[in-house]
């Protein structure tokens, strides 16, 4: 059997190690830390059980797929409960925008809040399943190779892709009132960008989640990479935790191994990097080994935001959606300082999961996990001091959490706590820049300009996760695993 060795546990990774072990590959996996999962991760604070990163699902087919190749029905090994309610978007003055799948209600809300776009929804969903469905195929497949750009399915994608116009212009083709151009853009920071900068193909995102739903795997989004996990070892994988991987040991472009941190040289026929892209680049390789992919290349890169986390375990519950996203007064002024002039926010906009509405597992009975996110700057930036910031920054969301929320008192029912700044995900979570969303998904960094699914300069290095093609997001990044898998598996 050819060997492979994975370089972290995340998604990406784990995607990629069930549907090889499952092809037969001696496949081992090994990971820094003392549980699987990266930024998919369970984060456990006392009895409370929260998401260290992604909240919910969206695109279960992408899933799927994954378990498909691996032999397996996802719904043996994970249970998926569709929201009714999407989520709940709450503007500065007031009113609610209750987001439902089903479309007549959706309708209704727009004929409530947004009168002068009667109609546009629809016309826009009409257009954007086109756009979807031919780009969604464009997605499954790498792009190492100029002549990639030649493919049928690119080019005829290519007429639906809006370039060279940003997410927010595609939306004014559609609708009138600003409010509901934000409700249906600010999906652009799942990619950990701005609406007006994104490129205007990932208007998609928003139509994936009106389309298809989003999804509260019960136990928690983590519980996915547990079962990709599972799905490995039950096909022969091996995981190692607490493995630290020191650097991949090479010879003119071909991977021989890696060494681990306490010096135990590991031999492999192939190797898949797990790891946050600029960070793996800086830290597995050295200076000579890393191609075109040089320190000043990737300082010039453009990377994601970052967000300032706060978890707090509440000795109450709250009868308030499971997701709601509450804009600041001037959204793009928000948006504007966290990507432009990259400074903290002076009137954040903020995210809610109130899971334990959905899921009783996440906290003790007649408790509530609470998840709150923060879309911050990433560090590339002037320097700001998180210890400082760390606290002011806080209390300023608590604020806003008592005087926007249902959640009027939560400070005097704050059981556990735990914050996350953008400079303790780049020193503790190893993400370089603290931009969690990875490289951004600008023009100038999609498909073959993104970091190769096999790493330029090298013939059995293969790169998983949001650093490379097709990109951030948990579909994708399951996505990323089985392209490198089918990478590896055509090769042999």
């Amino acid at each position: 059997m050819k060997k492979v060795a994975i370089i972290g546990a995340g998604p990406g990774g784990l995607s990629a190690a069930m549907i090889l072990a499952h092809k037969g590959f001696d496949v081992s996996v090994y990971e820094s830390k003392s549980h699987i999962g990266g930024r998919n991760s369970a984060l456990k604070v006392g009895d409370f059980t929260f998401e260290l990163g992604p909240t919910f699902v969206m695109l279960p087919k992408a899933f799927e797929e994954a378990f498909a190749l691996a032999g397996r029905d996802m719904k043996k090994y994970v249970e998926l409960k569709e929201l009714s309610e999407m989520y709940r978007l709450h503007y500065s003055d007031g009113r609610n925008f209750h987001v439902y799948f089903d479309k007549q209600k959706i309708e209704q809300e727009i004929v409530r809040l947004f009168p002068d776009d009667v109609g546009a929804y629809a016309r826009f969903m009409a257009t954007q399943k086109i756009k979807f469905d031919r780009l969604y195929k464009c997605l499954t497949v790498p792009y190492m190779r100029p002549y990639n750009y030649l493919r049928l399915k690119l080019l005829k994608a290519l007429s639906t892709m809006d370039i060279g116009r940003s997410v927010h212009d595609v939306l004014s083709k559609y609708f009138k009132n600003e409010d509901l151009k934000i409700a249906m853009s600010f999906q652009a920071k799942y990619l950990g960008m701005s609406p007006w900068d994104c490129p205007g193909a990932f208007t998609i995102l928003s139509y994936i989640e009106h389309q298809f739903g989003i999804y509260h795997p019960m136990g928690g989004v983590h519980k996915i990479c547990e079962a990709m996990q599972k799905v490995a070892v039950e096909d022969g994988a091996k995981i190692f935790l607490n493995s630290h991987v020191k650097k991949i040991l090479s010879a003119d472009g071909v991977a021989t191994g890696i060494e681990l941190a306490d010096g135990t040289v590991v031999e492999t026929d192939h190797i898949i990097m797990n790891t946050d892209f600029a960070h793996g680049m800086l830290n597995l390789f050295a200076p000579e080994e890393r191609g075109k992919y040089t320190e000043k290349k990737l300082n010039t890169m453009k990377y994601s935001c970052s967000t300032f986390m706060l978890y707090l375990g509440l000795d109450k519950t709250y009868d308030m959606p499971h997701h709601n996203i509450f804009f600041s007064a001037d959204y793009k002024k928000n948006v504007d300082q966290i990507f432009k002039d990259k400074i903290v926010p002076e009137d954040p906009s903020f995210y809610i999961q109130n899971a334990s509405v959905t899921d009783p597992t996440l906290a003790p009975a007649g408790k509530s996990a609470i998840y709150v996110l923060v879309p911050a700057p990433n560090l590339s930036g002037a320097y700001i001091d998180w210890e400082v910031e760390k606290k002011v920054l806080r209390d300023k969301v608590i604020a806003l959490i008592k005087e926007r929320t249902e959640m009027k008192d939560i400070e005097a029912h704050i059981e556990v706590e735990r914050v996350i700044t953008p400079a303790e995900w780049e020193s503790g979570m190893y993400v370089h820049n603290g931009a969690v969303f990875n490289l951004a998904h600008s023009l100038d960094q999609m498909l073959y300009l993104r970091p190769h699914n096999r790493l330029n300069g090298y013939k059995n290095v293969y790169l998983v996760g949001g650093g490379t093609h097709p990109g951030s997001g948990l579909p994708t990044i399951v996505e990323s695993g089985r392209i490198a898998a089918n990478l590896i598996e055509n090769i042999v």
